[in-house]
């Protein structure tokens, strides 16, 4: 594989977003506007991903569909990206993974969904001496595929990109893969080169893919974001109006996640508590007028006081303004069965950090935010 990006995951969602805006950048011919194509890596052995890293393989390309509302026009088209150049299996192709990030990878990429960070009992500092090895889980994998680079050519430059909903997602796992390279007893100028050397972008990625196209391909909705934390030596893929590059990273995670995906956790939980149509979807959801009012009244009352109290009040009305329309698209069968998937955890990364941040600014500054129905959510689990 000589593809100058290398990405882990064959999701839909990457297809519709890190892997399009490489496409649409290297269609804009200008020399800069792209690092290069894709060489995409099967992490999983369901046999959806097997049939859709198959399509990928032949280099045709796939189909993107544009639908939904952008500034009350509709947008409804389909287009190609073909940013993807190579693939292949982790397991059946361990040793050509190997072989390319210690070649010609300048950056990498995954995302490995809600467990991708997990470490696996299995993986242990025995095995990790047998190149022919694969371990179990990504975290390990990731030690082992850059330990062979850093023996072949410990200088080069490498950016990587977890594209996972995490917040500090590069801190996150850098932390993680050093922890683990250190007890594994491997060498200290190893340590050096994953904590110091490779650059672990932070950063937030949001954009609605409701749909697989079969056997490959995605459809989405018009907005999109990557909104990537700035910081010295980092390489990234390609320059595209939704890429933006930013100091206050902290103001995209905290719109996306108290508004945005609060909200889906919000109508996820009223899908389950008051089990309601099986194949619901957002937009059908929306368009209940009591759902729709509650959801209403918690990002008025429970949600918008704290961005006011953060300075930030205008930036949320503007960004509930636009998420509106978002969640109004008649087009997205984006069903709130698949919402639900981990609800749990989804309440605990979603909601849990906004009722503690209330509770940290009443404290500091008298300021006490009345959040009854987002504090009876996570009192009650589903």
């Amino acid at each position: 594989m000589q593809q100058p990006i290398l990405q882990f995951g064959t999701s839909r969602f990457l297809q519709a977003h890190v892997d399009f805006f490489v496409s649409q950048a290297l269609d804009s011919h200008e020399s800069d506007a792209a690092i290069g194509g894709i060489a995409v890596v099967q992490t999983t052995e369901n046999a959806a991903s097997v049939v859709r890293i198959a399509a990928l393989a032949n280099g045709r390309g796939y189909p993107v569909r544009i639908r939904g509302l952008q500034a009350g026009h509709v947008v409804d088209e389909t287009l190609t990206g073909h940013a993807i150049r190579q693939t292949a299996h982790i397991r059946d192709d361990w040793a050509r993974v190997r072989e390319a990030i210690s070649g010609p990878v300048q950056i990498v990429v995954s995302n490995t969904g809600d467990s991708g960070y997990q470490l696996d009992e299995r993986d242990n500092a025995h095995d990790f001496v047998d190149p022919a090895h694969v371990p179990q889980s990504f975290p390990a994998r990731l030690v082992a595929l850059l330990h062979a680079r850093w023996r072949r050519q410990p200088e080069a430059p490498l950016s990587l990109f977890p594209c996972e909903l995490v917040a500090r997602n590069g801190e996150v796992l850098r932390g993680i893969v050093v922890n683990l390279a250190s007890q594994w007893g491997l060498p200290g100028d190893f340590i050096h080169y994953l904590a110091v050397h490779c650059v672990w972008a932070n950063s937030l990625v949001d954009r609605i893919v409701s749909e697989s196209i079969m056997p490959v391909g995605a459809v989405a909705e018009p907005y999109a974001l990557w909104a990537i934390e700035r910081q010295p030596r980092l390489q990234v893929p390609c320059v595209h109006p939704s890429v933006i590059l930013t100091d206050d990273l902290q103001r995209f995670e905290r719109l996306k996640l108290f508004l945005l995906n609060l909200g889906h956790t919000f109508l996820a939980e009223r899908w389950l508590r008051d089990a309601r149509a099986a194949d619901e979807t957002v937009y059908q959801a929306m368009n209940d007028p009591v759902l729709r009012a509650q959801l209403e009244t918690v990002w008025r009352d429970e949600v918008l006081p704290l961005f006011e109290a953060w300075g930030a009040r205008d930036d949320a009305l503007a960004y509930v303004a636009q998420l509106r329309e978002r969640l109004l698209n008649p087009f997205l069968e984006h069903r709130l069965a698949d919402i639900a998937q981990n609800h749990t955890q989804k309440k605990q990364r979603r909601i849990a950090p906004l009722l503690e941040l209330a509770a940290s600014l009443a404290q500091a500054k008298g300021i006490r935010i009345a959040q009854p129905r987002l504090t009876e959510m996570m009192a009650h689990p589903v």
